[in-house]
């Protein structure tokens, strides 16, 4: 894995939704500092932190509680290794598992304007499959960025990956000459299609697990540049892009939409089902874990109609001040959509195209529209969800997938 070391820069002073916090705990060990957690912060034994688990003013105080924690470059780097850490123990990554042969399956290539569609499987662990769909740009560069694009909780025959909105930020983003990899969280799309439930057990383990090896699958096709690879998804698509980015640092630019609160820890279990946010040794929320990019390039794109209403004013100032420290503010951005729901409709998808043209150097010629000073869509095809399908009712599985629901084991060691 790659690794990125900001320099030492020392702060007197942190500003932090509209406090001040005294230097006077500059240069303290962590644990010292979290003897001021108040009593319902203090555990025996890790706990869940699942959806509105504090108030939006008990999140505040815990950001400003948080942040008295660390005051230089050195004190942020060793705090975010303990919050990955803290991520991989909860999750029951630690060690990570072994990287089992992925047998890539890619077939049913669809060809469209400036852009192909293949469908996809892969096993993340032997004989379990993750499924999704594989666009690339038709006369792309010959090294191109790698975009993995998670989607969130949305349900219907025409959700999650298959969702026309999903679809054009995949389509639109290969046509700007970068490969991009949908997939199915457990219990969506094919994977529901083919009898797994959302309500598995080991859900949050086998996505966070999923997104590891699609990024290994990115990784195996040969072409993608490994500086220039991203993650971008909405709602739990958004989740699942700050774990991933947390806790593997091939990841390059992360842009996380309408998902990151510091009150709000997500309302599934695929998302706040482990220990990950609060034990005896160390508490942490989302937002800290969405600061572990720094300094890599994040955007954070939020609303007024959800959890996110408040991230200009309390989220972004945190993940700035660390930004500020290692010498990078310039890489974090805030896009603050007021009159918006939740989603990742046009208005979302507007906002993040340019930071990823920025940040992965992508060609925008093909869509940028300059009469309107939009990107323009109308080019994408929406496919129908029997297009999508990578395995229909002519194309069973192979013999060896594990049959739907089963638990998963994860230390299974690789053939020779």
């Amino acid at each position: 894995m790659k690794t990125r070391n900001g320099p030492r820069v020392v702060s007197s002073l942190i500003l932090l939704c509209g406090i001040v916090l005294p230097s006077s705990h500059a240069g303290l060990p962590a644990q010292d500092i979290d003897d001021d957690r108040p009593s319902a912060y203090r555990v025996t034994e890790p706990m869940l932190c699942q959806g509105r688990w504090q108030t939006e003013t008990q999140a505040k105080e815990q950001l400003a509680r948080l942040a008295r924690t660390y005051s230089t470059a050195q004190q942020w780097q060793q705090r975010a290794a303990k919050i990955r850490s803290q991520i991989l123990s909860g999750l029951g990554l630690d060690p990570l598992p072994w990287r089992t042969s992925l047998n890539p399956i890619i077939q049913n290539q669809r060809r469209y304007d400036g852009y192909t569609v293949d469908s996809v499987a892969f096993e993340s662990l032997p004989g379990f499959f993750v499924y999704g769909s594989l666009y690339r740009p038709i006369g792309g560069p010959d090294r191109q960025a790698g975009i993995l694009c998670p989607h969130g909780h949305w349900r219907g025959p025409d959700g999650g990956r298959f969702r026309p909105d999903h679809q054009n930020r995949c389509a639109t983003l290969a046509r700007m000459g970068a490969t991009v990899f949908s997939y199915d969280m457990v219990g969506f799309g094919d994977s529901q299609y083919l009898g797994w439930d959302h309500d598995h057990p080991q859900a949050l383990k086998m996505q966070t697990w999923a997104s590891i090896r699609a990024v290994d699958f990115l990784e195996s096709l040969g072409n993608i540049d490994a500086d220039r690879i991203a993650v971008t998804g909405g709602s739990s698509g958004g989740t699942q892009s700050f774990l991933l980015t947390a806790i593997d640092d091939r990841i390059d630019v992360c842009v996380p939409v309408v998902m990151v609160s510091a009150h709000f820890f997500g309302g599934c279990d695929c998302e706040s089902g482990a220990p990950i946010h609060l034990t005896p040794d160390l508490e942490t929320n989302n937002v800290e874990i969405a600061a572990t990019c720094a300094p890599r390039p994040l955007m954070l794109v939020s609303v007024g109609g959800d959890w996110t209403k408040n991230t200009p004013e309390v989220e972004f100032p945190y993940i700035q001040n660390v930004y500020r420290l290692l010498g990078k503010p310039s890489r974090v951005e805030n896009v603050h959509l007021p009159d918006e729901g939740h989603g990742y409709e046009f208005k979302k998808r507007q906002a993040v195209y340019p930071f990823l043209v920025e940040h992965l150097r992508l060609d925008n010629s093909r869509v940028w529209d300059v009469q309107t000073a939009e990107f323009d869509e109308s080019g994408n095809t929406i496919e129908t969800v029997e297009t999508m399908r990578v395995f229909g009712d002519a194309d069973p599985l192979p013999e060896h997938a594990v049959p739907p629901g089963s638990r998963l084991r994860f230390d299974v060691m690789p053939e020779h």
